[in-house]
């Protein structure tokens, strides 16, 4: 925000600065009238989102960008994209996971990338688990606690398992707990350290799976849907305030193996929240991957 200094001058001095470049020094701000301020959306607990959002927080502030990160729901994330709230999020599933939100909102929001089409929905099982499918958990379920964890209530995942997976092999006795991913995750760490079984839900790409010792139970029926594509959306004039981001996130693709050494880095090898040295360290690790995407 430019700040103003009330001054007496006049209007042959005013005339004359608007001639002589006045606007120079919005250029500095906004860089040959390019929007220079960016507002990145990330799902609260979907770690691939928040690692691809600091990865590109990184490569845009090197470019001169402002980048905020906003932690927020999917709901309030589409609604936020739709109008203009926020301008970017890299963690749209689809055909299936947000296909809900793509129906509402997706008359006002616009594809920017499809960076990764390795991803899919689970229900994830201790490897050592006496049970391999789904069809087979409600007859077992004493085995589990009479519980399935899940994450966000809000999360596209969550909606599919209670409208789809649950109905569909049974498991309406089951009590699903949906609270965050991280008392998920909290829960999965408790039971491994117990030798206790657990279900979870989970989906790939996701650390968890280089941490523990786990396997998808196998979904005969398809009710988590096949491989997802993973895309990155933003508000509706996106293109025109970002042009030169626009190019280059359209080239933007993350393949599973760059993904989980990226996700290993900030989740698993460290422990804290200030990412950016760890972002800037894996950078340098990959600096021909990194330089690639803005080229």
């Amino acid at each position: 925000m430019k700040k103003h200094t009330r001054v007496a001058i006049s209007l042959g001095a005013v005339a004359l600065l608007a001639l002589t470049g006045c606007a120079a020094g919005d250029d500095t701000a906004a860089g040959d009238g390019e929007n220079k301020n960016l507002t990145i959306a990330v799902f609260n607990g979907w770690d691939e989102g928040i690692a691809v959002s600091e990865l590109w927080k990184a490569i845009l502030e090197e470019r001169g960008y402002t980048v905020e990160l906003e932690y927020a729901d999917p709901a309030p994330v589409f609604a936020g994209l739709s109008t203009g709230d926020y301008d970017v999020n890299f963690d749209v599933w689809l055909p299936t996971t947000h296909a809900s939100y793509l129906e509402e909102y997706g008359d006002d929001i616009v594809e920017l990338a499809a960076w990764n089409g390795e991803a899919k929905n689970t229900i994830a099982v201790n490897a050592d688990a006496p049970i391999d499918s789904l069809a087979e958990l409600a007859a077992n379920a004493d085995l589990f606690n009479n519980q399935i964890v899940g994450i966000e209530p809000g999360a596209g995942l969550t909606e599919a398992v209670t409208t789809e997976t649950i109905p569909t092999y049974g498991l309406e006795d089951m009590e699903y707990l949906t609270s965050s991913t991280a008392a998920m995750l909290a829960e999965l760490t408790a039971a491994t350290k117990a030798g206790e079984n657990i279900a979870v839900t989970l989906w790939e790409p996701h650390w968890a799976y280089g941490s523990f010792d786990l396997k998808n139970l196998e979904d005969p029926e398809g009710s988590l849907g096949a491989t997802e594509t993973i895309h990155a959306y933003g508000k509706s004039d996106f293109a025109t305030e970002f042009p030169e981001v626009t190019e280059w996130f359209a080239g933007f693709e993350l393949d599973l193996d760059r993904l989980y050494d990226l996700e290993n880095a900030m989740f698993v090898n460290y422990d804290g929240q200030d990412y950016a040295p760890i972002i800037a360290k894996w950078i340098a690790d990959n600096q021909e991957y990194v330089d690639g995407l803005t080229a």
